[in-house]
């Protein structure tokens, strides 16, 4: 019954704008961050009283500690890259119950490098990005499988000397690294700041010389620092064998080795997507 569309081409700079059209997103008549509220269309009330519909619950951690929720919820207070506003209002109900529509159909429109995404090589190769190497292309052989969740020192980007002082072992192809801007709660800010903590050239450098690792996940919309801002994303990406993943909300979940289970949307032709990752114990 719903309908997906998608806007192409798509820019060739860091972000890229989709249209969405997604279905049976039903609001409430309170306004939230997630949930404008939508111009011309007033409160009707419902055929059920508050008393009889519970209110939803939202959790990070499931099944008794076992499952960790490492993805960002979309709203529009929350950074976008480069942006002192936030990512603004993305999500529209030009169909509505309220207004007379057979159910509710919410129209999505942003970046695709948004909240807790990944990246794929055309992001910042373009002819990698002409030749098809979008997020249709990944592996999911690499986005889902054991991963080891360690802690960068906190006063410095990560450099080689950082990679060889966390004593990665070889065979390890999955790390999460947790940093300072876990610390700083960069993720929940919604200006973006540039200095956030990531991989300089040279750290980028030595984790695909000296390691096995295929995942590189991180908790600030970019794995690259920023002063290594494009270097970093071409040491990471030319071989077209690992896999970013930015935007990680690891707060409050323990270091050490899990199962992770990342699946992207399946965007013909984007350069990023939006992606939900969890950690199983």
């Amino acid at each position: 019954m719903a309908k997906t569309t998608l806007k192409l081409p798509f820019s060739l700079l860091f972000f890229t704008s989709l249209t969405l059209t997604l279905a049976t997103l039903t609001l409430t008549a309170a306004e939230t961050a997630a949930y404008p509220t939508i111009p011309g269309t007033t409160p009707t009330g419902c055929s059920l009283s508050e008393e009889e519909v519970p209110t939803p619950v939202r959790r990070e951690v499931y099944e008794n500690g076992e499952i960790y929720d490492i993805t960002h919820r979309i709203t529009s207070d929350m950074p976008s890259f480069g942006s002192k506003e936030g990512l603004g209002q993305y999500l529209w109900l030009p169909k509505s119950i309220k207004n007379g529509s057979l159910a509710n159909n919410s129209e999505m429109k942003l970046p695709s490098h948004t909240g807790t995404h990944v990246d794929a090589p055309g992001h910042v190769f373009d002819h990698y990005f002409d030749a098809g190497y979008d997020v249709d292309t990944l592996d999911l052989g690499v986005l889902n499988g054991p991963a080891l969740l360690v802690d960068v020192p906190r006063d410095k980007n990560i450099t080689a000397e950082v990679m060889e002082s966390l004593n990665i072992p070889r065979g390890v192809r999955r790390v999460i690294f947790r940093t300072l801007n876990t610390d700083r709660k960069l993720m929940f800010k919604k200006e973006f700041d540039s200095s956030y903590v990531g991989f300089m050239k040279d750290g980028a450098r030595w984790l695909v010389q000296n390691t096995d690792i295929k995942l590189v996940g991180i908790d600030y919309l970019s794995a690259a620092a920023h002063d290594d801002l494009l270097p970093s994303h071409y040491e990471f990406l030319e071989g077209r064998e690992i896999i970013l993943v930015e935007g990680l909300k690891l707060d409050g979940v323990p270091a050490g080795l899990y199962t992770v289970h990342c699946l992207h949307l399946r965007l013909l032709g984007a350069e990023g997507s939006p992606i939900r990752c969890i950690l199983v114990k």
